[in-house]
């Protein structure tokens, strides 16, 4: 469970366009509060989806071969080849240049409760899902378990932590090199989606046949 949380959180937090998305957000006026704002509900988005799968679980792991645990493995293996199936598809054709999203334009009249929507509209719902199964295996009496489960949330929110902390601290500098990544990440956008759904959708493969079979 550990490797799987670690493999997909760190897919979640280098996704593009919700990172774009926030360094736009930090470039605005009263950036910083727009940026908690989205953070805070990004992070209470994941939190929400765990507890959620807490409570159908009971915080104890299914055993092996029920069919709960089968349940998980093919919902794995469906989500895998739908991001395998996604990415091939994206890099064999790839979206043609378009404008920014019109919500750009208001980006500066937006609220902190519009960035807080905003948030759980750019979850990469798929990892999330993918994320969720695996949390299916959590066992709330172990302390290693609970710590994973923090590890996840924390890690696929580090990037917008970090980039918090720096237009915090460093105001002037962070504006200038966000916005930098930003355009580079608006250039690259394409292949770092195709690259993360090829990854992630072959390890989410592999993890769905292997419980399947083992």
């Amino acid at each position: 469970m550990v490797l799987d949380l670690i493999v997909i959180g760190t897919a979640i937090t280098l996704g593009p366009l919700h990172n774009s998305a926030f360094i736009l957000l930090l470039s605005s006026r009263r950036g910083v509060r727009k940026g908690m704002a989205f953070l805070l509900s990004w992070l209470a988005n994941l939190v929400v989806v765990i507890a959620c799968v807490l409570l159908l679980t009971g915080g104890e792991p299914p055993a092996r071969h029920s069919a709960p645990s089968m349940a998980v493995a093919c919902v794995k293996l469906a989500i895998g080849l739908g991001l395998v199936l996604y990415g091939a598809h994206r890099r064999r054709s790839p979206p043609r240049p378009h404008g920014p999203p019109r919500w750009t334009a208001r980006v500066d009249r937006a609220s902190p409760a519009t960035a807080a929507g905003l948030a759980w509209l750019l979850q990469p719902w798929a990892l999330v899902g993918a994320g969720a199964a695996t949390v299916v295996a959590a066992d709330l009496s172990s302390l290693a378990d609970w710590l994973a489960l923090i590890g996840y949330c924390l890690l696929a929110t580090l990037g917008l932590i970090v980039m918090e902390i720096y237009t915090v601290r460093a105001p002037a500098a962070a504006g200038a090199r966000l916005n930098s990544l930003r355009t580079w990440l608006e250039q690259n956008q394409n292949q770092l989606v195709v690259t993360l759904s090829l990854i992630v959708g072959l390890w989410l493969t592999a993890e769905g046949i292997y419980g399947l079979v083992a």
